[in-house]
């Protein structure tokens, strides 16, 4: 069984479900996730989790994500993107008055955090029933705003009257709607013509792999050369290797302190600090804050999981265990 995360890349027309099931064909195991879904004409990053990996699927969903999406202004539709139903186009009279400086100030405008309607086409569930259910019923129900956070934007092209930008937002917001929205706030309409998943935490374009791509190195036997392990997503974080008294702990999922500490590796690198017996002092440099987090490991380099800092109780708690 494979067990980590692989960097798909979802080509026009797939569903993320239809590439969980296209994976689960070439890697010949049951227990695969995706990391958040991506609209059929969307392309760009997928992460897909196997194995043991599965258990990542809930924190890369939380992970902020980059896009890249091209918004024609002048054109409203149902599905706030151009496969839909157009419901209204502006003149040509009133897309010619628009100037690029009050479209940069409208893009620009949504750097922050801001409350998002979701869209009628989306797979969010209102008593027990999807919305895109309900909007191809005809049906349109009251949707409650969302806070998202918009944490970068930046106008990459402008040829009027469509804007290429590049966004980094949280979980949850949609890029279709945002694109409605500038084009509200302009008084023109817009509507997303298309869009491309640039990042989803440390998973970039460059280097997502194509199920074509997948379905060959399967044949050549080498798809573990394409997948990365569950304690490499979190590189970022700083590594600790615990004591033998450590070690029984974490097998069960349980708390540690300062004095099952053996060294610590800081993150990005493999320099190594040894605890020796300074650990319960501090002696090894670490002066771990409340929340930090850290991945754990035995002296035979098996990883265990996340565990995170309680500066109160000075010990380490679980956050994610992969055993």
């Amino acid at each position: 069984m494979y067990n980590g995360v692989i960097n798909v890349y979802k080509e026009a027309g797939f569903t993320s479900h239809d590439v969980v099931a296209r994976l689960r064909g070439i890697c010949k195991q049951k227990k695969i996730g995706h990391t958040g879904t991506l609209d059929p004409d969307a392309v760009g990053v997928l992460p897909v989790c196997l194995g043991s990996g599965t258990k990542l699927c809930d924190m890369l969903t939380d992970w902020n994500k980059e896009y890249i999406a091209h918004l024609q202004l002048g054109v409203v539709t149902d599905t706030q993107d151009l496969s839909g139903k157009v419901l209204s186009r502006a003149g040509a009279d009133e897309l010619a008055s628009l100037t690029e400086q009050q479209v940069r100030e409208a893009v620009m405008s949504y750097l922050g955090s801001y409350d998002q309607i979701p869209p009628m086409y989306s797979a969010l569930k209102v008593n027990g029933k999807k919305l895109y259910e309900l909007a191809r019923e005809g049906k349109e129900v009251e949707r409650k705003p969302r806070t998202v956070q918009i944490e970068e934007i930046e106008i990459i092209s402008m040829e009027l009257p469509v804007v290429v930008f590049r966004v980094v937002c949280s979980k949850g917001t949609y890029i279709r709607t945002l694109c409605h929205d500038i084009g509200a706030g302009l008084g023109c309409g817009g509507a997303m013509q298309s869009l491309t998943r640039s990042r989803v935490g440390n998973f970039r374009l460059e280097d997502a792999i194509t199920l074509a791509e997948l379905e060959k190195l399967r044949d050549e036997n080498k798809i573990s050369d394409v997948i990365t392990p569950p304690d490499a997503v979190f590189a970022q974080y700083p590594a600790v290797t615990v004591t033998e008294a450590g070690q029984k702990l974490v097998q069960n999922g349980n708390c540690f302190g300062m004095r099952h500490l053996v060294c610590i590796r800081q993150a990005g690198t493999d320099s190594r600090t040894t605890a020796g017996q300074n650990v319960a002092s501090g002696g090894i440099g670490i002066h771990p804050t409340e929340g930090e987090r850290f991945r754990v490991y035995d002296n035979s380099g098996r990883f265990y999981g996340i565990y995170g800092y309680c500066e109160k109780e000075r010990i380490f708690k679980p956050v994610k265990m992969f055993l």
